[in-house]
């Protein structure tokens, strides 16, 4: 039961390249203190997801280290924020963590990208395409904009954390980042550096306060930062290189009307890999 309980904390962890129970642990205490009710489904999700990868018969030290639940853990919460709670989105959210699981697998079978968050990202796609024309009304309607005038630092900085997992809560990214902190001092600095770079966009005229503030250009670069960031000049750069690439792919599928998710965060990353590889050769 200890050994299940220290999977499904790592499987919340690695949401944010942490394999690290604890740091699962104060991530879910995060999730909390926006929503009791998405950090039970983030649980779910890891659990189902992590259930999954064992009966697919994926290798075992993988799953105890967390890599096949966190797409499940991120399936279950975007299920909590795009659907009504009801047995139609409990469905949605095992069976897309179940195929969060096997896509994630096939990544798994080739080396030359990582499959991140690209599974979550593909399974919210495909559910949201289906409701969106067969049955729209099942959607949550989306939040309504507020128009701001106001340049909120402390509040954006937080918010970039914590919208790596959907939270619009300060204090739910404080508690990523001392989720972050205790397993990695080097990954902690770089989800400042990741939260922070985007933020310069508000020098930018035409910068929408309103989504400036609310982290919505900055989560994607803190996954972008920790992923590619070491102790090397090279990581340095290429990390921030990915985050505000990550910015421009966030603002253009935004502008464009996508719902972003992490895919900024994975291309990003999939670009910067690539063009390392290239120069290389």
């Amino acid at each position: 039961m200890y050994k299940n309980i220290l999977i499904l904390g790592r499987g919340i962890g690695q949401v944010m390249f942490q394999n690290n129970a604890a740091s699962g642990g104060l991530m879910l205490i995060g999730i909390a203190c926006n929503s009791w009710q998405l950090a039970i489904l983030s649980v779910i999700g890891t659990l189902f997801s992590t259930m999954a990868a064992s009966l697919f018969g994926y290798d075992k030290e993988e799953i105890s280290n967390g890599l096949y639940g966190f797409n499940g853990a991120l399936v279950g919460i975007a299920i909590g924020v795009f659907w009504e709670i009801n047995i139609i989105s409990m469905l949605l959210l095992v069976s897309g963590s179940v195929l969060s699981v096997w896509i994630a697998g096939l990544f798994r079978h080739q080396s030359k990208l990582p499959g991140l968050t690209a599974p979550f990202v593909l399974v919210i796609w495909l559910l949201l395409i289906v409701f969106h024309y067969l049955l729209p009304a099942l959607l949550l309607p989306p939040s309504a904009n507020s128009s701001e005038s106001a340049i909120k630092f402390i509040h954006s900085l937080g918010l970039s954390i914590g919208q790596v997992m959907f939270q619009g809560n300060v204090l739910s990214g404080l508690f990523f980042f001392l989720g972050i902190l205790i397993n990695s001092r080097l990954n902690a600095v770089y989800t400042i550096l990741g939260a922070i770079l985007p933020l310069f966009m508000v020098l930018h005229p035409h910068t929408d306060l309103e989504i400036w503030n609310s982290g919505l250009l900055g989560y994607n670069g803190v996954l972008c930062a920790i992923a590619l960031g070491d102790k090397t000049l090279k990581g340095g750069i290429q990390a921030g290189f990915s985050v505000m690439l990550s910015v421009v792919l966030q603002i253009v599928g935004m502008q464009i009307g996508i719902v972003t998710l992490t895919a900024p965060f994975v291309i990003s990353v999939w670009v910067t890999m690539l063009l390392s590889s290239h120069m290389k050769k």
